[in-house]
Parts: structure tokens; sequence; C-alpha cells
């Protein structure tokens, strides 16, 4: 069993790059395992943050979205958007936290004053 080295925060060398980073360069780790990580020791008593890093050059492109994926994107954030409570499109992401449009929150509100 190998370790995997561990560099201090914002000291990695180049070659290497985590998730966000790589996809910000149009990769993806592309099945690669994780070749290092980053640690920055937290206060208070807690555990370090840790970054896991890929290299650069094992990477792959981005996969690029088919009609049929952004189809099946659309489909599911307009789902998102009907209002279980009335039916309607609310035109926004409703929250799971509400469970309802804001104008179904308003009215629910409304009765309960």
């Amino acid at each position: 069993m190998s370790t995997l080295p561990v560099f201090r925060w914002r000291l990695a060398p180049d070659g290497y790059a985590t998730r966000r980073q790589l996809r910000a360069l149009g990769l993806r780790p592309g099945g690669q395992d994780v070749a290092a990580q980053l640690e920055r020791p937290r206060r208070r008593g807690r555990g370090p943050l840790v970054a896991y890093l890929y290299r650069i050059d094992h990477a792959k492109p981005v996969r690029p979205m088919t009609p049929a994926r952004w189809a099946a994107l659309e489909r599911a954030n307009a789902a998102q958007r009907v209002c279980p409570e009335c039916g309607r499109d609310a035109g926004y992401r409703i929250p799971r936290s509400r469970g309802m449009c804001g104008l179904c929150v308003h009215q629910a509100d409304a009765r309960a004053a």
C-alpha cells in the first residue's frame, strides 16, 4: 500500500490540479486515481482541510453535451419548476425547503395568520 504525497496548502507543484481546476481547464480526471493531496491545518482542534489532486497530463477532455443529455437536463429542471400545490410553472426552481412556489407560500401564510 503506497501513501500519497502531501503538500501544504497553495504549495503544490506544477502538473497537479483539483477537480475544479481541471474543469476550468476543460478536463476531467478520466478514471485516474488521486495522485496527491493538499492539507491546510484547521484551527480550534478540528482536523485538517484536505483537497485531492490529479495529474494534469493524465486528465482527459470533458465529454461534450449531446442533444439527449441537454434534453434530459431540461426535463429535470422543468420538473423542479412545477409547484406541487397549484401545478403552475413558477419560472424558477422551487426550493425544497418550501416545497411550493412563492404565491402558494404567501397564501398559506395569509391563511395561517
